[in-house]
């Protein structure tokens, strides 16, 4: 069982702990054994001082002059992460979205299964995808206590994602990843990740000519 996280760390350096894996994935690929905290900096545009304090929340990882082991770091910073581990994880919604989250491989690859996939479409509901047999909304609050399933990802229209997101919540779902165009009312120990691709671009025409 893992022990909750120390709850004095920012947020904002949680959110560029992912960032800091992946580049050190990349470095791993590349064929590089020994980082540091300014090569990192230059890979990702952040400062190397940010990157140590970030990194000092948690720990001596690095030797002054050395650097980091990139494996040893890693597999550190994919314990704080819990993901040195595979999360079961519910979808619901199976239209274009939907559909091509179930597809994607990119989740499974880094230990996030997609295990169950729920819609409200009589259409949709006992048909396949992905192989995956689509189960009706209902079913949330029998499925995901059985299974102990802890984490969703909600791909669906903006008018139903609350009701879905109540239910998965009180089916136990702790961490949600929000694809509606919509803020979600969740208690304070949910965890919610919203994903606008439009959002994400009106913030880039502000700087456009």
């Amino acid at each position: 069982m893992h022990s909750n996280p120390p709850n004095d760390i920012p947020d904002i350096v949680i959110g560029r702990l992912p960032i800091y894996l992946r580049a050190l994935n990349r470095l791993a690929q590349d064929g590089h054994e020994v980082t540091s905290s300014h090569e990192l900096g230059q890979l990702l545009g952040i400062s190397s001082a940010q990157i140590r304090k970030d990194l000092s929340h948690f720990g001596g990882f690095g030797k002054q002059g050395t650097g980091y082991q990139i494996a040893y770091l890693e597999e550190k910073l994919r314990q704080v992460l819990k993901v040195n581990r595979e999360w079961e994880v519910a979808l619901v919604g199976a239209g274009d979205l939907g559909t091509a989250l179930a597809h994607y491989g990119g989740f499974s690859e880094r230990g996030f299964n997609i295990t169950c996939v729920f819609d409200n479409s009589a259409e949709k509901i006992g048909r396949s995808l992905n192989g995956f047999h689509i189960q009706s909304i209902d079913d949330i609050a029998t499925t995901i206590p059985s299974r102990g399933i802890k984490m969703a990802m909600i791909a669906v229209p903006a008018k139903n994602a609350q009701e879905v997101a109540d239910k998965l919540i009180a089916a136990g779902v702790r961490a949600i990843l929000n694809y509606a165009p919509i803020n979600l009312n969740v208690p304070p120990e949910v965890r919610v990740q919203y994903i606008d691709p439009v959002i994400h671009m009106q913030r880039m025409t502000y700087y456009l000519p």
